[in-house]
């Protein structure tokens, strides 16, 4: 049985761990209630952006020449793995990670693959390999702005155009609710139809100012960008509300830690007080008896 010096130690120990998770969580559910704005507000935006531009593609006649749906044998892949620059927020970046390595095993076989990580987490994590990498991006998350979101968006859609790669693809996790985010692994080049966009109409019939070929020029990178910008705040989201929920449970498991503790303190406490008055009871017979 441990001593009361050891088991007072660990007892200081894990309340001072407590305070710790406890006020972690409180600075990632005022960190998830901004990224969350963030994020409900971008998503009809995203959405009604993707909307116009598939009604105009379908109103119009033929086949419009998209450079960004151009369709090729995939050959070089550009994966944009989406993780949080520290830890403590439970599986979220494992998830992303095995994500990854899944896709790879499974869909991008004897190709050649890129990384573009996106987090401390995903670069430290795939530095260890012998995959390509292209680091310029992985400190996104200390300055998010839309300004830098842009810029990492803007170099895998000009490696795209300049045929570096065949195929983009955005792995990040989308956030649902506090309690849920989900892993994704979606095409971000070449660009597809959306067929889940809402209110299509594709019988109407557009008047084009200038023309039909700049505003689908203008929009196709403008929805882009903004579709890679959402992503990477539907991570951010995500991370925080992992993490709160990792430190709610880091919470919960001291509380639970701190009762068996204190159990043992006071068990061991009346161990040692029982063992000094059976010393004293027997030395006090022992004088009687002498």
């Amino acid at each position: 049985m441990a001593n009361l010096k050891e088991v007072k130690e660990r007892i200081t120990s894990v309340v001072s761990t407590q305070q710790i998770t406890k006020a972690m969580k409180m600075v990632s559910a005022a960190k998830l209630r901004r990224a969350q704005d963030k994020i409900t507000q971008m998503r009809p935006y995203s959405q009604k952006l993707t909307q116009i531009l598939n009604n105009v593609s379908a109103a119009s006649e033929g086949a419009a020449d998209i450079v960004f749906a151009e369709k090729r044998e995939v050959r070089n892949v550009l994966i944009i793995p989406v993780t949080s620059d520290k830890g403590l927020c439970g599986a979220f970046n494992s998830n992303i990670i095995k994500a990854v390595n899944g896709a790879i095993a499974r869909q991008f076989v004897g190709m050649n693959i890129t990384i573009l990580p996106i987090g401390k987490k995903a670069f430290e994590s795939f530095k260890k390999n012998d995959f390509n990498m292209v680091s310029d991006y992985s400190q996104l998350f200390q300055d998010l702005t839309f300004g830098n979101a842009r810029s990492a968006a803007e170099f895998a859609m000009n490696a795209f155009i300049a045929g570096e790669y065949d195929q983009v693809v955005l792995v990040f996790n989308e956030f649902k609710n506090v309690a849920t985010q989900e892993v994704k692994v979606e095409q971000f080049l070449p660009m597809a139809k959306d067929d889940t966009a809402e209110e299509k109409v594709p019988d109407t019939d557009y008047i084009l100012e200038p023309s039909r070929k700049y505003i689908i020029e203008e929009l196709v990178p403008t929805s882009l960008k903004i579709q890679f910008y959402k992503a990477v705040l539907e991570s951010n989201a995500s991370e925080h509300a992992a993490r709160m929920i990792a430190m709610d449970k880091a919470t919960e498991n001291a509380g639970e830690l701190l009762k068996e503790l204190r159990f043992m303190y006071n068990r061991t406490r009346q161990a040692a007080i029982t063992n000094e008055i059976l010393e004293i009871v027997s030395g006090a017979n022992a004088l009687e008896g002498k």
